[in-house]
């Protein structure tokens, strides 16, 4: 069956339709897995993270009020459930007040891979904010409430991920 809107696809979830909800997964799996892995780092985490968001989906979707695209609703659920899986696996340490107006020099070209591979070598707690806040476009207040930290812990765990991501690049590359 051919679903014509978002709202057909939601009013078919919700009264059970395998193949509506078989058609929401598939449509949003791949993005969806994609940032279940860059938060927990490890694919079995990942394909966890996507079995259990996906099921809170469904049965959460009689909370879906449309003030937001589905997507974006599906995406805070699975990022949530991402950091749910991890966070007893970061720690933050405290630090003084860090100056974050600093711009990181990021030289003038990164190879993608070696991005990716540096993003993947930061600590948990680190890549975590560097993905939410520059890869998913989370806001620190959201990051803050996600994790259950302060936004200024947030923006300075993402200076030093940039700091230490900087610094992982100048080995890669060099």
């Amino acid at each position: 069956m051919t679903y014509h809107s978002e709202t057909d696809i939601i009013e078919a979830c919700l009264k059970s339709d395998r193949v509506a909800q078989k058609a929401l997964y598939d449509q949003f799996k791949t993005r969806m897995y994609t940032l279940a892995y860059r938060i927990t780092g490890n694919f079995d985490d990942a394909n966890d993270v996507l079995q259990d968001g996906f099921l809170q989906v469904f049965r959460k979707l009689h909370t879906f009020k449309g003030d937001s695209k589905l997507g974006s609703w599906i995406h805070t659920i699975m990022a949530r459930t991402a950091i749910d899986r991890i966070k007893h696996r970061i720690f933050f340490e405290d630090v003084e007040k860090i100056d974050t107006s600093t711009p990181i020099d990021w030289g003038t070209s990164i190879v993608i891979d070696y991005l990716e591979k540096a993003i993947a070598n930061l600590p948990e707690g680190y890549r975590t904010i560097f993905t939410l806040y520059e890869i998913e476009g989370f806001k620190h207040r959201e990051i803050a409430e996600l994790m259950d930290i302060s936004e200024s812990t947030s923006k300075s765990q993402l200076f030093k991920a940039k700091k230490m991501l900087r610094e992982n690049l100048e080995k890669l590359i060099n």
